[in-house]
């Protein structure tokens, strides 16, 4: 069985003439929510495998946020720069192949539309949004990275912040 869980990074500053999309930092109440959602997930789940985040700032803070509160340390995270544009399934498999087998879980930090776009892609039900901050977790009836394809995947959850930002 492998699992990939999808977390969309906290909302972020409004973009401005100072700093690039690129550089955005979460709000306090993004950082807040992000951290409610982080124990939320643990709840849920007591080990993330990897964590994979986009290299845009915000997703970064918000990996950080969420292996803080599992105590991984920021060494861990893996940063990939395909999570920060809009990704396509073969795009998206080639981080999943890349992924050592012996690993049967994967924690993605990232974006939309890609992270709404993805989870209704490999999944048997139809995917609403994943709000900033919301989180949904697939599992997938395959012993490799490479056997997971679209419409295989169950939707074990689909976790949204109390109040949507």
């Amino acid at each position: 069985m492998k699992k990939i869980i999808f977390v969309r990074h906290g909302k972020a500053e409004d973009p401005g003439p100072e700093f690039s999309d690129f550089e955005r930092s979460l709000t306090g109440q993004g950082k807040d929510i992000s951290r409610q959602m982080a124990h939320k997930l643990k709840e849920k789940e007591n080990d993330l495998g990897i964590i994979v985040t986009s290299p845009a700032f915000r997703a970064i803070e918000t990996a950080l946020i969420f292996a803080g509160v599992y105590g991984i340390p920021p060494e861990n995270i893996i940063i990939n720069s395909n999570l920060y544009f809009n990704i396509d399934h073969n795009s998206f498999m080639e981080i999943l192949k890349a992924t050592n087998e012996e690993i049967n879980t994967i924690t993605l930090f990232g974006h939309n539309p890609s992270f709404t776009d993805l989870p209704g892609l490999l999944s048997k039900e139809s995917s609403e949004i994943l709000p900033k901050s919301g989180i949904i977790c697939l599992s997938f009836k395959t012993k490799t990275w490479s056997g997971i394809s679209p419409n295989a995947g169950n939707a074990d959850y689909f976790l949204k912040p109390k109040k949507v930002i």
